[in-house]
């Protein structure tokens, strides 16, 4: 995993929000592509899984906010869901951008730029997600190269016992008393909190254990200038070309 990399060597690596949504339309392909070119490590998305058993890329569990659509994405099939403008509600200039599937960025993403996969649901993950992106990620040999990541800690450890080689990480809005004990239960590789829960003695701690340290998202610079000194192994931004400059300018930039 490549955070561990960054970890050993005692750098940051900069996670594309959604891609870079600040500036497109979320976990949409132009987002995708504007995070790659302001300089992202990695690259960040959500997925659900449509009636039909496609997985889509979109955060939440309904299409309402993002699109001109309405209803619950389960409950939609792909072709219905294509049908589906996911960019005019950000910007009229993004009109007629469609919600990717994971294959499309798959294939955009290959030999490109590593992927962080967040599992959504609604309110729990599909079931046999866990396989069917295991499957996914054997046939376009990314296994050792993504990392899969969720706030449901249960389908975590799930996809730890299905495939032992896929790195996972725990997401978490809040602090428990002991995170440790939590990466241990799920045979979890990273923590993720919210940034305001991260202390430079949390970070440590973490990494003594063996696990990786990561947040997200630093968008303006009193936010880095908090967490960046901390020296976690990845930090998330909805505009990673800011997050790049400040990263680089403080020496800890992994490319």
């Amino acid at each position: 995993m490549l955070e561990f990399d960054a970890m050993k060597k005692g750098k940051t690596l900069v996670v594309g929000h959604r891609g870079a949504c600040g500036y497109a339309p979320e976990n949409t392909m132009p987002s995708f592509e504007k995070g790659y070119q302001c300089g992202a490590d990695v690259l960040e998305l959500d997925i659900h899984e449509s009636l039909d058993g496609e997985l889509v890329i979109m955060h939440d569990s309904e299409v309402d906010r993002t699109t001109n659509g309405t209803g619950p994405i389960e409950n939609m099939t792909l072709a219905q869901i294509k049908k589906l403008d996911a960019g005019v509600k950000f910007d009229s200039k993004f009109q007629g951008v469609r919600v990717p599937t994971l294959l499309e960025l798959l294939d955009w993403s290959k030999d490109k730029i590593p992927l962080a996969i967040e599992i959504k649901g609604n309110p729990f993950p599909a079931p046999g997600i866990e396989l069917k992106l295991i499957k996914m990620l054997h046939d376009y040999n990314l296994i050792s190269e993504t990392i899969v990541i969720s706030f449901h800690h249960e389908c975590m450890k799930r996809f730890k016992q299905t495939e032992p080689a896929l790195a996972t990480g725990l997401l978490l809005m809040g602090e428990l008393v002991d995170p440790l004990q939590a990466l241990k239960s799920c045979s979890a590789n990273s923590w993720r909190p919210g940034w305001q829960y991260w202390t430079k003695d949390k970070v440590e701690a973490v990494q003594k254990s063996g696990a990786s340290a990561s947040t997200w998202n630093a968008d303006i610079a009193s936010v880095m200038d908090r967490i960046v000194p901390m020296g976690l192994a990845s930090i998330g931004s909805n505009f990673p070309d800011k997050l790049r400059s400040y990263i680089d300018k403080c020496g800890r930039g992994y490319k």
